[in-house]
């Protein structure tokens, strides 16, 4: 399956727990239902994937970790803020030139509309869903 085919169905479950949960709880919460939801889904998650720095040939486990790593391909960084700003997106745009990796959805749970909150990350640009 491709990131894209994968990121419709993230951003599909994702809109379900929000319209369960709502806004207003903390990160972990979302990503742990989330989660939940992922696997029951059968997707193939990872949570808290750790993420190595690759520095001068020196392999450096700084303790940098994914929220949530989809099929090996899809990167989700999980939000519980007021409003998403340029250090959210420089994150998730180093999580995926670290890990080589082509799509990431950075989902900020805490608003009315969560097609609001969601971000797609491509290939070190930046667009709206």
């Amino acid at each position: 399956m491709s990131e894209n085919e994968l990121s419709k169905i993230v951003i599909g479950i994702a809109i379900d727990v929000h319209n369960v949960l709502g806004p207003g709880l903390l990160e972990s919460a979302y990503k742990e239902c989330l989660y939940y939801k992922l696997i029951k889904s059968g997707l193939y998650v990872e949570k808290e994937k750790p993420l190595p720095i690759i520095f001068e040939e020196v392999r450096l486990d700084c303790g940098y970790r994914l929220d949530l790593l989809i099929d090996n391909k899809l990167v989700i960084e999980i939000k519980s803020v007021e409003a998403l700003n340029d250090i959210h997106m420089a994150q998730t745009l180093t999580y995926l030139k670290l890990g080589k990796y082509k799509l990431g959805l950075l989902i900020n749970f805490n608003v009315i509309m969560l097609r609001d909150g969601i971000k797609r990350v491509i290939n070190g640009s930046l667009q709206n869903i």
